[in-house]
């Protein structure tokens, strides 16, 4: 875990007195180069990235990745889904195992948008009925171990069966989904090592379908943590298979991701929390106005990491604000401007409605967190309100 992240001018907002906090900031020049720094490691081969969309969530990057030739997308939700479509999505994958009223959504976007190819997972014979006389693809959702969802990697059967069940039902299977996001916290040859033991039992999966006479058409792996594993193994190209990786905050970044990732891969902090000091409590800690609200503290304490600032030690938060322990006086003064980046970007940025785009110290634009939160629970209607078309039920929220 970082405990400080060295300041570079390039993050000053000028006119940050003008702004109110907290504010969401995000660097266009930044959220490029990692794009393109991305790029470079899958040789300029866009088309090897479902980049995960539950990360940049504004429209703005969406239209960024798609300008790099980044066309395959996964996301969680339907407006998520919704989003990327709207925005000339090519092929997304929803990467959640979707049910009842959500799945029935997703089958409508789905219609509304023929020319998009759509995906789901699904891990029981239940998931997939649910699809039929639709125009879905279907994904056998596999636990690598992190027990969260999917079908044990070692069940091999059960997956042969659903394959039979998604062909009887004459539904396309597109292939398989393999999040292995349980080993952030492990050293990079450690991880290396253990993840590519993993894509080895993948492998043997792979060929056991093979075998059975079904054709895997694509396997998707690798969030940010065990991206550079997916990088590393070879395997996957000699299995006849489309071979996508799916990191999404490596498009922002955060102070976990960049403790994670390899120096030498050159990723760097797009997006920051803009703060202000609002009190002084006791000679040893400050207060700003981030708490949990803004920042998200769903990876623990600290939930950020202050910027330029190594002695500033952030505190447990509470809904407004985040005390911070001074270890070096003075300190900084109230209404003082703190840059905050924070352990989890993907949260955070889902706590806001609009971001600042700065460019050169100058706020270029005020962008829309365009799939921030969720659908109308009613699709096209907001109870109490009447009768609304769905696009101005997403806009009315915001």
């Amino acid at each position: 875990m970082l405990t400080t992240y060295p300041w570079d001018e390039k993050y000053r907002v000028l006119d940050a007195s003008d702004v109110l906090t907290p504010a969401l900031v995000v660097y266009p020049n930044v959220i490029a180069a990692n794009i393109a720094r991305t790029l470079r490691l899958l040789d300029q081969k866009g088309e090897r990235w479902r980049a995960h969309i539950k990360t940049s969530k504004l429209g703005f990057t969406l239209r960024t990745l798609l300008e790099h030739g980044v066309v395959n997308f996964k996301c969680a939700t339907t407006l998520e889904l919704l989003t990327a479509c709207s925005l000339g999505a090519e092929d997304v994958l929803v990467a959640y195992p979707v049910m009842e009223a959500n799945a029935r959504r997703v089958r409508a976007i789905a219609e509304q948008f023929p020319t998009v190819r759509i995906s789901v997972l699904a891990e029981t014979p239940q998931q997939v009925m649910q699809w039929r006389d639709s125009r879905v693809g279907i994904f056998l959702d596999i636990n690598p171990g992190m027990n969260r969802t999917g079908i044990e990697q070692n069940n091999s059967t059960r997956v042969m069966q659903l394959i039979r069940e998604i062909q009887s039902t004459r539904l396309e299977f597109r292939g398989l989904h393999y999040y292995d996001g349980q080993y952030g916290s492990m050293d990079n040859n450690e991880r290396t090592s253990t993840a590519h033991s993993g894509y080895d039992r993948l492998r043997h999966l792979v060929r056991e379908i093979q075998q059975n006479g079904f054709n895997v058409a694509e396997i998707v792996t690798a969030g940010t943590p065990t991206f550079p594993c997916s990088l590393t193994y070879k395997g996957f190209q000699e299995s006849g298979c489309v071979h996508r990786v799916s990191p999404g905050t490596l498009v922002y970044n955060d102070a976990t991701s960049l403790a994670q990732l390899p120096q030498e891969l050159g990723y760097e902090p797009a997006v920051l929390v803009l703060s202000r000091i609002v009190s002084r409590p006791a000679d040893n800690i400050i207060t700003c106005d981030a708490g949990h609200k803004a920042v998200s503290a769903d990876a623990g304490v600290p939930t950020c990491v202050v910027m330029g600032h190594s002695k500033l030690m952030p505190l447990p938060p509470s809904e407004e604000h985040l005390p911070l322990q001074l270890n070096e006086l003075p300190g900084p003064s109230l209404g003082e401007a703190l840059y905050l980046l924070p352990r989890h970007v993907c949260p955070t940025v889902n706590n806001f409605d609009l971001a600042l785009a700065v460019r050169g110290g100058k706020i270029d634009s005020v962008e829309k967190v365009t799939a921030r939160g969720r659908e109308a629970p009613l699709p096209g209607r907001i109870s109490g309100l009447g009768s609304l078309d769905l696009l101005e039920a997403s806009a009315a929220k915001s």
